[in-house]
């Protein structure tokens, strides 16, 4: 092969070695991304149709839970079928398009927690001005730039990756990845796909220092509160979205960090179902149980 338009299609390496081990995979995601729809889905109906919760709050809870199906459904329904059937097979564009996909809704959601993390930062911290800083313009202008970073990371990514020579292969990971793409260049133009990455590495890191500043400030306004009920209050405002944003980080670098010397079907089974399926799943949960209002409004539309 030697370029990427020689390439009409890549193989993914099957999660599992054995054919029971596979079906295991196809039943855990099955099970777990169909839980992941109807929470997900719960959420947007609940939000969209219960005025009382028109809220910045659960205005970004929206556009998360969005994100949260757009990123579950990008690479587990083809893990799923690849199980059942037992294939590896993926189009050129079918990878290009998960490629593009995953790091939109990846990126747009780092971007979408640093945004909820200023919301909790002048909801506690800067009660009067609430109104005046996340007014319904500012939080839609807000909601659209960590849209608009995710999709303009994301062409930069795709754009520049599939435009590579492709001359090692067409084998790739278990999911259409980066820098399982870059392995099979024969150029060296693929040092400019790094420095993306290490760019985009940058502003994550940015988003994840944004996120603690805002939580030390939160926490030192919280311990001075003087009634235990207004405290309980505060930290149930907080510890949702905190609890999220370290479940997708820690998953994330599970995942990145993970040495490949240990490497086995079972572990990659188990990796994949933490940094794909889990926050995913998981997110709109850990928000519901620590919002009354929200439980509320789900009991509502469900009597409906």
């Amino acid at each position: 092969m030697s370029n990427g338009s020689s390439i009409t299609q890549f193989v993914l390496l099957p999660l599992a070695d054995t054919r029971e081990l596979q079906l295991l995979h196809f039943g855990l995601f099955l099970g777990t991304y169909l839980a992941a729809l109807l929470a997900n889905g719960l959420i947007i109906t609940t939000i969209a149709c219960d005025h009382r919760l028109h809220t910045p709050m659960y205005f970004f809870l929206l556009n998360l839970s969005v994100l949260d199906l757009g990123s579950i459904s990008t690479t587990v329904p083809k893990s799923m079928a690849n199980s059942l059937w037992d294939t590896g097979a993926i189009s050129y564009t079918g990878c290009a398009s998960q490629v593009f996909f995953f790091f939109f809704c990846a990126v747009a959601e780092v971007y979408l927690l640093t945004v909820m993390s200023y919301d909790r930062y002048v909801a506690i911290c800067k009660a009067l001005h609430y109104g005046t800083l996340l007014g319904s313009r500012a939080c839609v202008h807000m909601a659209a730039a960590a849209w608009g970073g995710g999709f303009l990371t994301a062409l930069l990514h795709t754009a520049n990756t599939f435009s590579l020579p492709l001359c090692q292969g067409n084998a790739v990971g278990q999911f259409c990845e980066v820098p399982q793409i870059l392995k099979l260049s024969c150029s060296d133009a693929y040092l400019r796909e790094f420095g993306l990455i290490v760019v985009s590495a940058l502003f994550s890191f940015g988003c994840f220092v944004f996120i603690v500043l805002s939580y030390v400030q939160i926490f030192r306004v919280v311990l001075r509160i003087p009634s235990e009920q207004g405290r309980h209050k505060a930290f149930s405002m907080c510890l949702p979205h905190l609890a999220v944003v370290s479940l997708f980080l820690s998953a994330a670098m599970f995942a990145s960090l993970k040495p490949s010397s240990i490497s086995s079907p079972s572990l990659e089974l188990v990796v994949a179902v933490l940094y794909l399926v889990v926050p995913p799943a998981v997110n709109t949960l850990i928000y519901s149980m620590r919002k009354q209002e929200l439980k509320d409004a789900l009991q509502k539309l469900m009597t409906r």
